[in-house]
């Protein structure tokens, strides 16, 4: 990566948009680091802030941004189902005038734009694991349709501004990612076990823990994305970025606890409106032609990601 390559992360005061910012600074870019703080924090970038090639400002993609940049991350969007449903109409505004906006600023520029899709655009797959040739199950007025959907007009937004204006796009799958830099009030599995272990206070399991995920830590999603960014301009995607290997909850909770040292007890709840019961990407794609796949077990990201939470917590 040049030193005078200029790169715009909108949403890079979130979990993952910090990790990426700190990783781009360290490869030598300048970046722009572009946040609402809707539920990014500066926090997460304060020992950036005395680097002369790092520069935070607050913005909303949902409003134009002009901006002098080679490259576009855009990670901007509330990613928890706490989040994103608190305010549903703010996320779809999010998901599809912030793609609209970053797309015109990369028209506008001749810049290569990378998209933070999800693996919410699968809904609750009736294919296991999920190819990026599957379409989805996807419930659009449901509870949740506002972050879904939001994130499918948001790729199909690219694929048009990629055949109608020759925009270079790059559309990026996210399975679900955990690491340091999580909040802990955003109701993300791993952060919940983590803090109510940590507090002595009951897990809470919703279902009966027999529901899978698998997760990604976040090291290996920076890499994956990074790598993806710099392909050669015919490969737009989507591809899947996240680890094959399942967990149930009950397993993670177990782990999380033996981790956290605490005696905290089980509690179960029912399971949420369109939780997907099992969700695990298929990445072959991201293998053959990124070359990428995770290399952090879970155990081992587990360990910083319990130690970042116990030293937010005491602080």
């Amino acid at each position: 990566m040049s030193v005078l390559e200029k790169v715009l992360v909108a949403g890079g005061a979130g979990f993952i948009g910090s990790h990426l910012c700190k990783r781009l600074i360290a490869l030598g870019a300048r970046v722009l680091c572009a946040d609402n703080f809707t539920t990014g924090a500066q926090s997460n970038v304060q020992e950036l802030l005395a680097n002369g090639r790092f520069e935070l400002i607050e913005h909303d993609v949902a409003r134009p941004l002009q901006a002098d940049i080679d490259r576009i991350y855009n990670l901007a969007c509330p990613a928890s189902p706490v989040h994103y449903q608190r305010d549903p109409v703010s996320t779809i505004k999010t998901n599809v005038h912030g793609a609209i906006n970053m797309l015109d600023l990369a028209k506008e520029r001749n810049a290569r734009i990378l998209q933070a899709s999800t693996s919410e655009v699968y809904g609750d797959p009736e294919v296991h694991p999920q190819s990026e040739s599957y379409w989805g199950h996807v419930n659009p007025i449901g509870l949740r349709g506002c972050y879904d959907e939001g994130k499918r007009c948001a790729e199909t937004l690219f694929f048009d501004y990629s055949r109608q204006f020759g925009v270079e796009i790059k559309v990026l799958r996210i399975f679900n990612t955990y690491g340091p830099h999580m909040q802990p009030n955003d109701g993300r599995v791993i952060s919940n076990f983590i803090v109510q272990a940590l507090r002595g206070d009951a897990i809470t399991i919703y279902g009966d823990g027999s529901q899978t995920r698998s997760f990604c830590y976040v090291d290996d999603l920076v890499d994956g994305m990074i790598s993806f960014m710099k392909s050669p301009s015919d490969f737009t995607g989507p591809v899947n970025m996240g680890t094959p290997y399942e967990v149930s909850m009950m397993e993670l909770a177990n782990m999380i606890l033996q981790l956290a040292g605490g005696r905290s007890e089980i509690e179960y709840r029912p399971l949420p409106q369109g939780d997907p019961k099992q969700r695990r990407p298929d990445i072959r794609l991201a293998r053959e032609a990124l070359g990428w796949e995770p290399r952090v077990s879970l155990l081992d990201g587990l360990k910083e990601t319990v130690a970042y939470f116990r030293k937010t917590l005491s602080a």
